[in-house]
């Protein structure tokens, strides 16, 4: 069986567009993927067009040979959420096809299976919401679906630093979403890695006493060693890791000591197959 060809679609979503992929083979197996990168969608269709002259020919089955030679071996270039996104899509399409060639799930081929619920959190929940009272309302309906833990920014338009305005409305907010769903439910707070570190701490010592599950990019993502200055600096977990890209990247995060949860992105840190190595690195951190 050989890969015959890359199709992309580009496909209207309200609020963003996402980027699906079709890798294709011989003998009518093929291969789906998302290839979605906000705001870069025909930049991440072009590098997937670009990366086709290398997978076009190949065997399907050579995942992790082929993902070596596309962004290690035979790249100057290499890294960076354009080529990761593209290249990460292209090697989940590939475990799809395998295993839909051997009729069994990707999971039984990646060590099988650990276990059979797998706990999520809501996003996305309070959208409409702009008052204290609006967001707590919003947040015991999503609790009432069965939700036990809820995710949402309550910085608004800020940027590096909070006014006192800001900084009293968000929280506001969490401490409205508390009062509302109860000590049982986890609340995980992002930031969009847009604070300083002076901010990100003020704010996190403000927020500690609604006992947060995590703290998620306080300070820009590209800064590790500002990233660890938080969390010496804090007693709220702090979560990162959905703009790191391979193992080499997660190296680094890791080496700086500077979160206490990863959350590497399969579609953009190089695939199913890399995030299980992500994984791996992180347990052996005990993350």
């Amino acid at each position: 069986m050989r890969i015959t060809g890359l199709r992309t679609w580009n496909v209207f979503a309200n609020w963003r567009n996402w980027v699906f992929l079709r890798v294709e083979t011989d003998d009518g197996v093929y291969g789906v993927a998302e290839a979605t990168l906000e705001g870069r969608e025909r930049t991440v269709e072009a590098a997937i067009a670009d990366l086709s002259r290398s997978v076009v020919g190949r065997d399907p089955f050579d995942i992790e040979d082929l993902f070596q030679e596309l962004h290690y071996r035979d790249c100057f270039w290499v890294g960076g959420p354009i080529l990761m996104t593209a290249l990460s899509a292209i090697e989940c399409a590939l475990w799809d096809i395998v295993g839909k060639k051997l009729g069994v799930p990707v999971y039984r081929l990646l060590g099988g299976k650990c276990r059979d619920r797998q706990r999520v959190y809501a996003n996305g929940w309070y959208f409409g919401a702009s008052t204290p009272e609006a967001y707590a309302e919003k947040a015991a309906a999503t609790v009432a679906q069965g939700y036990t833990a809820l995710k949402w920014d309550p910085f608004g338009s800020a940027d590096k630093h909070l006014t006192p305005a800001q900084a009293r409305h968000a929280e506001a907010q969490v401490a409205a979403v508390r009062e509302a769903v109860g000590d049982d439910v986890d609340l995980l707070i992002e930031v969009h890695g847009r604070f300083d570190v002076h901010t990100a701490v003020t704010m996190a010592h403000r927020l500690e006493k609604y006992n947060l599950f995590f703290y998620e990019e306080p300070v820009p993502s590209q800064n590790y060693a500002a990233l660890a200055e938080v969390k010496r600096a804090t007693n709220v977990p702090i979560a990162a890791g959905e703009r790191c890209y391979t193992t080499f990247g997660f190296r680094d995060l890791l080496g700086h000591e500077a979160v206490h949860v990863i959350q590497p992105d399969v579609i953009h840190a190089g695939g199913i197959l890399e995030t299980k190595k992500i994984a791996a690195m992180a347990g052996a951190h005990y993350l």
